[in-house]
């Protein structure tokens, strides 16, 4: 059951409830403030880091470009500094180090987010959380049992999840095609990560599906041009990081936009990442679907209706997951 629109507040009301934390500030923590900025979304972002140097030093910055975009305030803070805060962004993790295996890196993800969740709710007991760490699924479903056992319900926790790979999916296809991406609506779902699933059958362009837009055109969706759109979207992180070491504008790009819909209670469809109780035959596994994104988190979701290839790679997704959350027992 869909929930209800948010209670309608004045100007002053809203501006004065915009506030935003974000822990962590390195590329993505930092990139996203500055996407706030342009977007205009919120009134008040507040960053926090282990190293307050870096925090401030990245608030400062970002605070210039403030008379070139819109009018907010952006300043450095610890984590009493997030009360008030409706939503907070956590972009907080550690890196691999070499010879590290996946799980060791999980793990001690898994301790940063073990030491920070509860800080940050001791303070903003009420905030929609945002997780961007990656492997973005797996740290999802730890931010939201943690949440969950200190009582903020696991539909106020949601990750950025496929909501960068399917903008790289309409970009792409916007970019074959001729048309501007806003028109394409395509989604990727499943993983963040190698085992997304590209969803070829829901396409459409315009209202048109499509294949009959591409007839209509005389535009060539061969499976070859498929296989290389596929390839694009699915290894442009690896593609971005061979080349310049890091992506942070796109995800940063992502995280504005879900702030936006939950400040905004926009009602937006978004595939972010959520536990789901089932689907493709793996049951409590958390994973990008479409959503209803809102002023509560996310509102309700709506697995869509794949073809059989289709079906057969998320529940692949889904397992990869839920394998990968499975490994982390006992350890948060």
């Amino acid at each position: 059951m869909l929930a209800p629109p948010a209670k309608k507040t004045s100007l002053a009301e809203s501006e004065a409830t915009m506030k935003i934390g974000i822990v962590g500030s390195g590329f993505v923590g930092a990139t996203a403030a500055y996407a706030l900025v342009m977007r205009g979304v919120g009134r008040e972002i507040v960053l926090v880091d282990k190293a307050l140097p870096r925090a401030e030093a990245e608030a400062d910055d970002i605070l210039h470009a403030v008379p070139f975009a819109h009018p907010l305030e952006v300043r450095a803070g610890d984590f009493p500094d997030l009360k008030g805060s409706q939503l907070v962004i956590l972009a907080a993790g550690v890196g691999q180090q070499p010879g590290e295996s996946r799980l060791a890196l999980l793990a001690r993800n898994a301790a940063v987010f073990s030491d920070i969740v509860p800080k940050i709710l001791r303070y903003a007991p009420e905030a929609v959380l945002v997780v961007a760490t990656n492997p973005v699924d797996v740290m999802t479903h730890v931010a939201a049992t943690l949440a969950e056992r200190l009582g903020l319900p696991r539909s106020r926790v949601l990750g950025s999840g496929t909501t960068l790979d399917t903008a790289r999916f309409r970009a792409m296809l916007g970019q074959h095609l001729g048309i501007d991406a806003h028109h394409v609506h395509a989604y990727v779902l499943g993983e963040h990560g190698d085992t997304e699933v590209l969803t070829w059958s829901l396409v459409n362009v315009g209202g048109l599906p499509l294949d009959h837009f591409a007839a209509t055109t005389g535009i060539c969706l061969s499976e070859e041009v498929r296989q290389r759109i596929d390839h694009e979207v699915r290894d442009a992180a690896q593609m971005i990081i061979a080349g310049k070491g890091a992506t942070y504008y796109g995800v940063a790009s992502a995280l504005a936009r879900i702030a936006s819909a939950v400040l905004g209670d926009q009602r937006a469809m978004l595939t972010v990442s959520s536990q789901t109780d089932a689907i493709a035959g793996v049951e409590q596994v958390t994973l990008s679907l479409p959503r209803l994104v809102g002023g509560a988190g996310v509102l309700t979701e709506f697995p869509p209706p794949l073809n059989a290839d289709e079906e057969r790679a998320l529940q692949h997704s889904a397992r990869t997951i839920r394998d990968a959350t499975d490994s982390l027992s006992g350890a948060f």
